[in-house]
């Protein structure tokens, strides 16, 4: 069986393109590779056309459309949910473009593909008084207490995300002036943080 133009271009795509010249991180490739995964089994099953003949010329932005209206009516996703899964498909699309001139129409035509609409919930936050009574919560008389009261005060002082902090290691963070933390975010970017006077007397 001759491999399809569409088998080509994903596992290049997943595996060449991806982790070699975007740097993206295993997370970031498997969760890439989980969107896949959704569209070929929307194409087997809801269309009925087996894997090995899917092709290029499948992937149009009608297509697309439906699969988003698949995510969100059958699998019961989020819009958010729906606008990461066409995120990965718009990368795959600018790809293509670069590699396949032959698909550039199609391929723009997918880009075009509007995200879903919803409604943005306020950001909420806490009080003063409320976070005084979050960091005052640890035990100081003991080593697990004295370590979750230096945790929270961190994520506090930072704004980093938990992943962020488990990935923290001792020559990330600077105690001279100017005090600061070194995080290492999605995509493996990084990012120098300000710590305040308190921060660095707990660390």
């Amino acid at each position: 069986m001759t491999p399809t133009d569409f088998a080509r271009h994903v596992t290049a795509f997943l595996t060449t393109y991806l982790a070699g010249q975007r740097n993206a991180s295993p997370n970031t490739i498997q969760s890439y590779r989980d969107t896949f995964v959704l569209l070929l089994r929307y194409f087997r099953d809801v269309r009925n056309l087996p894997v090995e003949r899917i092709t290029m010329a499948t992937l149009d932005a009608p297509a697309i459309v439906a699969f988003l209206e698949y995510l969100q009516t059958e699998r019961r996703c989020s819009p958010r949910t729906c606008n990461q899964r066409l995120a990965v498909i718009h990368a795959f699309a600018r790809y293509v473009q670069g590699e396949a001139p032959d698909h550039l129409l199609a391929m723009q035509r997918v880009l075009a593909t509007p995200p879903r609409r919803f409604a943005r919930k306020p950001v909420g936050y806490l009080e003063a008084a409320d976070l005084g009574v979050v960091l005052a919560q640890p035990d100081a008389t003991s080593a697990t207490g004295r370590r979750d009261a230096v945790l929270l005060s961190v994520l506090y002082d930072t704004g980093a995300r938990c992943q962020e902090l488990l990935d923290l290691r001792v020559n990330d963070v600077r105690f001279d002036a100017p005090a600061h933390v070194k995080l290492t975010g999605k995509g493996r970017k990084t990012r120098i943080v300000p710590l305040m006077a308190s921060t660095v007397v707990l660390l």
